[in-house]
Formats: C-alpha cells, sequence, structure tokens
C-alpha cells in the first residue's frame, strides 16, 4: 500500500508549504462535487547528475494548457511551478518520487466556471523503476469519452471516472487491465496510460484523437525514431492485437509496462526479445541522465 502522506509530509499550497495533515480545503468546492479541476502526475529521479524533475517544463505547459482549455484561471508560471516543485521535493528529502499537481475550484454548486481558484503540489516516494508483472489485459465495455463531449487532450479529474470504471471492470473479470476503444471501436488506450503493440517490426500507437496524448506517450515515440525503430500513428481494430508480437502501456508513474495477453491470448514473443523492452531499457537511462547510445542499432 503507497503511503501518499505521514505527520511529516509537508505540501505546498495557495502561497504556503504546511504539513498535508494540517490541510484544509472547502467541502463545497466545484472540484470535490463536479470533478471540475486539473492535475498532472510528474516523476522525480536520483540522477548521476543529482535529484532531477523528469521533464517539469513539458508538464507543466501541459497543465496551463488543461486550465485554458477549462475556463480554469491560473496565474502560476512555468518557472515558479518548477521551483516550488524542488522545494517539495527538498523539504520532504525525497528523491525518487510522484509528484501531483492539482488545480482545484473553490465553492460553487453552480455549472459555471470558478472565480477561486488553488493550487496543491505534494509528493510521495516511489520506487526508481517500479518492478511490475506483465500485464493480462481485456478490452474493455466502456469507451473512451467522445472528444466533441469533453476536451481529452486536458488532463482533467472528472474524466477518470471512466478510467476507474474500466479497470474494476478488468479486476472483477479476472485481468489485470483494461483497454478502452473509441466510439468507432478503434483502440484508443488504458485507463491510466497509453497503449503500443509490435508487429513486423513496427511499433504502432492510436493517433492522439480520443486519447490523452501523454508525454511518456511522446519520449516513447521519439526514442523510437532515435533508434531507429519504425513508429507509426494509426488506427486499429482489437482483432489486430490478437497476433502481436509484442505490447505495453506506457505513463508517467509506471513509465513501460509489458503486456503479456490480450484477452487470454498471449503476445507471440518474450518481453525480453520485444522492440518494448529495447525502449524500455534506454527511457530508463534517459529519465536517470544516462548515455544510450550504445542501444542505437
Amino acid at each position: 500500500m503507497i503511503e501518499y502522506y505521514n505527520d511529516e509530509t509537508i505540501l505546498f499550497i495557495d502561497g504556503n508549504f504546511v504539513k498535508a495533515s494540517e490541510a484544509k480545503i472547502d467541502l463545497f468546492g466545484q472540484t470535490l462535487h463536479y470533478g471540475y479541476g486539473v492535475f498532472e502526475g510528474i516523476r522525480s529521479y536520483e540522477t548521476v547528475n543529482g535529484i532531477k524533475v523528469f521533464k517539469p517544463r513539458t508538464h507543466f505547459e501541459r497543465l496551463q494548457r488543461s486550465c485554458d482549455l477549462m475556463g480554469i484561471p491560473f496565474t502560476y508560471s512555468v518557472e515558479e511551478l518548477i521551483q516550488l516543485t524542488y522545494q517539495v521535493l527538498e523539504k520532504n528529502n525525497l528523491s525518487n518520487a510522484y509528484i501531483r499537481p492539482l488545480v482545484f475550484c473553490g465553492p460553487n454548486m453552480e455549472l459555471t466556471a470558478p472565480s477561486d481558484v488553488s493550487l496543491m503540489i505534494t509528493a510521495w516516494a516511489c520506487e526508481q523503476h517500479p518492478n511490475l508483472k506483465q500485464k493480462r489485459i481485456c478490452i474493455s465495455s466502456f469507451q473512451r469519452p467522445n472528444p466533441k463531449a469533453v476536451t481529452v487532450e486536458a488532463k482533467v479529474c472528472g474524466l477518470y471516472v471512466n478510467s476507474i470504471l474500466a479497470t474494476t471492470e478488468a479486476r472483477r473479470r479476472g485481468f489485470d487491465d483494461g483497454l478502452l476503444l473509441d466510439l468507432n471501436g478503434f483502440v484508443a488506450e488504458g485507463p491510466g496510460a497509453n497503449f503500443f503493440y509490435e508487429k513486423d517490426g513496427v511499433v504502432y500507437t492510436p493517433p492522439a484523437k480520443s486519447i490523452l496524448p501523454g508525454i511518456t506517450r511522446k519520449t516513447v515515440i521519439d526514442v523510437c525514431k532515435e533508434l531507429d525503430l519504425p513508429v507509426e500513428e494509426k488506427y486499429f481494430k482489437p482483432e489486430d492485437l490478437f497476433e502481436a508480437d509484442s505490447a505495453f502501456f506506457c505513463s508517467t508513474m509506471n513509465e513501460i509496462v509489458a503486456i503479456e495477453s490480450v484477452e487470454g491470448q498471449p503476445v507471440a514473443k518474450l518481453w525480453k526479445d520485444s522492440m518494448g523492452a529495447l525502449i524500455q531499457e534506454t527511457y530508463r537511462n534517459i529519465v536517470l541522465d544516462k548515455s544510450y547510445s550504445y542501444v542505437i542499432v
């Protein structure tokens, strides 16, 4: 069980550093009642060059963009957010950590844009490279939200109800995780991760239409190009996955996670022989500021 905070945990909220156990919020806030808020998930690592937050500027630019898309007023600059994040890590003596900035809205029971907005930044210890077992996934009966109904490119709190439903269904069916489709029946993404699969020497991933175009997803695509591994964004159906050579999820929290089977059908390759394993190794070198030129083919 992850310990998100204890009696000594310090977080940042609305201009102050306070103990997490003493922080207070208004029970009539829009974020609590309607899920009207935005957040980010960021990692820090103990690298060869000291403690570093991975791609903080990219994450905080997305946080700003999410606020803008949702009509949530937000005045912090990227530079301020980065500085505050490092202060939170320092005050909690954290190196390998998961960082959660949350922009949440004040009391308002009306379905209107907020005027009272708060920022929280907290963090907790996270294993440097999560040693997760390979996932057995199923095709979820829940679809990703229609991009014409909600702003799917924003990292919005309320949208993750969809993810909770998909994960809960998958566990009830005896699987580790689910894979959601879009409204046209094409593969979209996992409940909290982007999806890639390998077939005949090419890595495929869904286009950024009905998915959250993740920062780790972009890093994986960049890694493929750097390693001269063919990578394509295209639409594909669930049945295409039953002949996959390999597959994986990617996310900030869990990095690259191998997929063992889809609806009980194993992928063809052992993970150690897959393109995904090479991408995983390279990604881990990148976040630790290590050179990875030796793996370029």
